[in-house]
Parts: C-alpha cells; structure tokens; sequence
C-alpha cells in the first residue's frame, strides 16, 4: 500500500522523465546543432533517426496512462542501446542514460505495484 504522498512523488517522477525524454529525443530528431554534433560523432547518418523516433514513440507511450509500462519497457531497451554506442565509441558519458532508465524502472515497478494493490483490494 502506498501514502498519497508517493503516489504524487511517482506521478511527478514519471511525467517529469517522460517530458524530458519526449524534448530531448525531439531535439536529436530535428535540432540543427544535435543533427550536426552527431555527424561528427563518426556513426553512419540513420542512426540518429533511428534513435530518436522509437525513442519519441517509447516516451508517448510512457506518458500515456494505460501504455505506461509498455512505453517504459521500449525506453529501457533504447537507453541500453544508446549506452551501448557511446561506450563503443569511446564516450563513456552515459550518467543521464543510467538516471532516466533508474527512473522509468521506479516507475514500472510503482505501476505494477498499483495495480496488484487494486485486484487484491477488488
């Protein structure tokens, strides 16, 4: 059982890390200075809309109260790819990849919890 209290921390921790995802897959999508910063990264052209538009739909999806878990599971799944890349290429800069994947985790889990506590109290 959770306090009303956590239940509005988790909400707020959920649409904060969605937006954020949602902006910044966006800007890597169509940002002029992000498309130009990985050109010079060395890795072929697709891979950039490759990301960034699963990565659009997975962060909808999250947002999205009945797509949550869902959208949660296609963003852990890019972030470990796009973990993967960086560390391939030399770019172990993958902290902020490792804190929204930290976070839709707690959210994952707070949503399943919830919905336990819902078919045991129905």
């Amino acid at each position: 059982m959770t306090t009303p209290a956590h239940d509005c921390s988790i909400r707020i921790l959920h649409w904060t890390v969605g937006l954020v995802v949602l902006l910044e897959s966006c800007l890597l999508a169509f940002e002029p200075e992000r498309i130009h910063a990985f050109a010079r990264t060395g890795l072929p052209h697709w891979i950039r809309p490759a990301l960034a538009w699963p990565e659009v739909g997975a962060a909808i999806l999250f947002l999205v109260p009945a797509t949550s878990t869902l959208g949660g599971w296609v963003l852990l799944m890019i972030f470990a790819l796009a973990a993967l890349l960086h560390i391939l290429h030399g770019r172990a800069d993958v902290g902020a990849l490792l804190v929204y994947a930290a976070a839709v985790l707690v959210v994952i889990n707070h949503t399943r919890n919830a919905s336990r506590d819902i078919s045991a109290d129905g």
